[in-house]
């Protein structure tokens, strides 16, 4: 039989279990909503720079804001958005698998954005050409060095997880030209007519629409990293709570065990008393 004060060491165990995975599970949850609000503040930003660039613009090519002489690589571009650790549920796992799919080490280059999918594709042999961690901010966040990378290569195309609902997330293959146009469809045109005829550029239009295009490229980028980690975040209130679910269960079987060891201890010093008794009263 197991000692009585193992088993209410364990029973603590248990409910200190509970309660983390239970403060996990609120934590997951209110970024969850701070993360929504992030992401329509960056559309409505969005939204008046596609005003602005729509009219200026020269043809309907998006350039990520590169100038006419810069070289681009024969090779595409993929960045893998993952998490900053393992502690997301399996989403990482699915999203690394989804992308090795159709990754070809001859054809394309591997960011990573996120240690965890640094880890996961050392464990597969894949190597990658540049890390940059996953910001710890859901506002302000720099993605400068990654259009700096994506400056370099004709195409890009981004592999990341995206939310759908608390208990559903997805992962998502999506080249960035592909991304903007979604945001641009969600913009409303403006009436404004800007123009050279009307407007004065400095030091010219050209270097006003690249400016544009790194600016919602920028925006775009961030978009994709906000829904990234609403997933994660989705993914983690998930595994918390079948955590939570489980420590629960646990620590039911724990109390129930710590009672009935308990009342089998006093059932035993109780026959241990009445045959003393009974020796006593023989004698």
């Amino acid at each position: 039989m197991r000692q009585l004060k193992d088993i209410a060491q364990e029973e603590m165990n248990m409910r200190m279990i509970v309660q983390l995975t239970n403060t996990f599970e609120s934590l997951a949850s209110m970024r969850i909503a701070q993360i929504k609000n992030q992401v329509l503040q960056a559309q409505r930003f969005f939204n008046e720079l596609w005003n602005i660039y729509i009219q200026i613009r020269v043809d309907k090519l998006f350039r990520y804001g590169r100038r006419t002489n810069e070289a681009v690589s024969d090779k595409d571009l993929v960045i893998v958005i993952s998490s900053a650790g393992g502690f997301s549920g399996d989403i990482d796992h699915r999203l690394l698998a989804t992308m090795l799919k159709q990754y070809d080490q001859n054809k394309q280059d591997i960011v990573v954005v996120g240690y965890h999918g640094t880890v996961l594709l050392a464990q597969s042999g894949i190597r990658y050409k540049k890390y940059f961690k996953l910001p710890e901010k859901d506002t302000d966040i720099n993605v400068e060095p990654l259009v700096r990378e994506i400056r370099q290569y004709k195409n890009t195309v981004v592999y990341y997880q995206t939310y759908r609902s608390l208990m559903t997330q997805d992962i998502r293959r999506i080249e960035l030209q592909t991304a903007i146009q979604e945001l641009s469809e969600q913009a409303e045109t403006g009436k404004d007519i800007i123009s050279e005829r009307t407007y004065i550029f400095e030091p010219s239009a050209f270097d006003v629409v690249a400016h544009l295009e790194r600016s919602m490229l920028q925006i775009a980028l961030s978009q994709v990293i906000l829904d990234s980690k609403l997933a994660q975040y989705a993914s983690r209130f998930r595994a918390m709570s079948v955590a939570n679910e489980r420590a629960d269960t646990s620590l039911a079987d724990t109390k129930l065990l710590y009672n009935h060891t308990k009342r089998a201890i006093r059932d035993e010093q109780l026959k241990q008393i009445i045959t003393d008794l009974k020796k006593v009263h023989v004698g």
